[in-house]
């Protein structure tokens, strides 16, 4: 049998990539099963119930009109409990029988800046994990991670293997790998870095499942339906797509046969997918957090909330993404739908997190895009206002639930939000907008934008 080994045993990837392969399993293809665990100490609940299970759990997904079903996932064949020295996880991928080590971090967790060179300067994390793989330790970011693993496996011989991103990132796997080898040129292993380069392949992909964290509710459903009492259950939208360039070094499933979409180039798909769905949902979580929603759908449904996130689509990133073989029109529709699927219960928390590195990924290239054509950004500056508003509630201790974002100083968060003119503070952040940082149009912008974000949240707070 072939194994993917996975890092980040997390709800998306459960109710993706495993189901794709459970799929090809009930075809009757049991050539392919997953290896899974996770580089950090999270998760622990979870992992220790999907090893009493056996790797066993129930995916719930509903439609937009609220129908529910159940399949029993059977694919992860080998649940891999966490050590500090990764010692099970680095010999499942020193495994020949390993020939796709798959990786689900979140966008902030490949620590790039807007050239794509890791950002050694921000992160004290990457700077540790460097140093202690140095000495011989264990690497818990993605590339400390990979690379114990990968000697590893040059160590022991055992093949060539396909490293896949599987997380929203433009470019995930040319980006992912060009911060691998970085890491690795920091180390100074040129032994390591050369056999890397012959013997692996990082293909580019586009994955999408709206999938929330799961909540108790989940499981008592799933036990309702089934009857049993899953430990693990996890709930996700219908809808599903996966899109992978064809790349793979060391052999892979039969994916087209259960749907996914094998193809040269996945730029198109991932353009789409990260400006017209990604950007949209984090517009519609800022806004909905703003006017005091707890959950997408209630954001999505709200008239003005959902006219800025149409017309950001609509009046200023379609018209820099065409020609394109999508229709972009459809595309928004069906996104705007799945959004406000009320089933979904998916909340703003989830969606608002990590902007540090979602501005600049999904949002900021749209703004250049329009400022090299000469066009008008007015509708896509309403985004990144949405999130300075956000910021200042931040800031002021009003937001209410815990904000995450990897990506962020909170001292600089702050000093924005402290400055004289916070919008001129923010403009000025290369974090977030990098070379465009202070540009006067990108000031101009903003400052409406920012304006008429003021006026959306005074009138919610007048209602």
């Amino acid at each position: 049998m072939n194994f993917i080994l996975h890092l980040g045993l997390g709800s998306f990837h459960r109710a993706h990539q495993a189901v794709y392969i459970q799929q090809l399993r009930q075809l009757g293809d049991l050539r392919w099963a997953i290896a899974g665990g996770n580089l950090r100490p999270d998760m622990a609940e979870t992992i220790a119930a999907l090893q009493a299970q056996g790797g066993r759990y129930t995916l719930e997904t509903v439609t937009p009109q609220g129908e529910r079903s159940y399949t029993r996932i059977e694919s992860i064949q080998r649940v891999i409990p966490y050590q500090d020295d990764l010692a099970p996880l680095i010999a499942t991928g020193a495994d020949p029988a390993t020939r796709i080590i798959s990786f689900t971090v979140t966008e902030a967790g490949y620590y790039l800046d807007a050239n794509n060179q890791l950002d050694w300067a921000t992160f004290p994390d990457l700077r540790a994990d460097l140093e202690a793989v140095k000495l011989g330790l264990a690497g818990h970011t993605i590339y400390g991670g990979l690379v114990s693993i990968l000697r590893a496996r040059m160590k022991a011989s055992a093949g060539s293997v396909t490293l896949m991103n599987c997380d929203n990132l433009r470019h995930n796997g040319e980006r992912s790998r060009g911060g691998l080898l970085q890491f690795i040129d920091a180390l100074g292993d040129t032994t390591l870095k050369a056999w890397v380069e012959a013997n692996t392949s990082s293909p580019n992909a586009m994955v999408d499942r709206i999938t929330p964290r799961p909540t108790p509710d989940v499981a008592e459903r799933v036990k309702a339906a089934t009857g049993w009492d899953d430990r693990a259950a996890i709930m996700g939208e219908s809808f599903i797509q996966w899109v992978i360039e064809e790349n793979f070094i060391a052999g892979r499933p039969e994916w087209e046969k259960v749907g996914v979409e094998m193809v040269d180039s996945v730029q198109a798909h991932e353009e789409a997918k990260i400006r017209l769905l990604n950007a949209t949902h984090s517009c519609i979580a800022w806004a909905g957090t703003l006017a005091g929603y707890l959950y997408i759908h209630e954001g999505t449904h709200d008239a003005a909330i959902r006219k800025m996130a149409y017309d950001y689509v609509t009046d200023d990133t379609i018209p820099v993404l065409l020609p394109c073989p999508i229709n972009l029109e459809r595309y928004r529709d069906v996104v705007l739908d799945r959004f406000g699927n009320p089933a979904i219960q998916d909340t703003n928390q989830r969606v608002a997190m990590d902007a540090f590195s979602k501005i600049p990924g999904m949002i900021a290239p749209t703004i250049r895009d329009q400022l090299a054509r000469g066009g008008s950004f007015n509708s896509v500056a309403m985004l990144p206002a949405l999130f300075l508003a956000y910021l200042q509630r931040w800031h002021a201790g009003q937001i209410p639930y815990t904000y995450q974002d990897q990506a962020m100083d909170p001292a600089v968060a702050h000093a924005i939000c402290d400055a004289a003119d916070p919008v001129v503070a923010y403009a000025a952040d290369t974090t977030l907008w990098g070379e465009m940082a202070g540009h006067p149009q990108l000031v101009e912008a903003l400052r409406k934008a920012f304006a008429r974000v003021q006026a959306f949240v005074a009138e919610r707070a007048g209602a």
